[in-house]
């Protein structure tokens, strides 16, 4: 199941099977984000891609003066 011989380096939100994952059994490099210290932050992964995406689309329309 891990294809980066990271076992046991923190907690990974695992996007192919929506869940923390660590240890050994964590899912491949191309569907998890992470690693995170707790699994409590790892749980919050996609909130915080979801503000730190917002907060990039705001500096983009800013930049290019699409912003009021």
């Amino acid at each position: 199941m891990n294809d980066s011989g990271l076992g046991g380096a923190g907690h990974f939100w695992c996007l192919r099977d929506h869940r923390v994952e660590s240890g050994d059994q964590v899912c491949p490099a191309q569907y998890r984000l992470g690693p995170y210290a707790t699994a409590d932050e790892a749980t919050r992964a996609l909130d915080n891609v979801e503000k730190r995406n917002a907060e990039w689309d705001a500096e983009d329309a800013r930049w290019t003066g699409e912003a009021s």
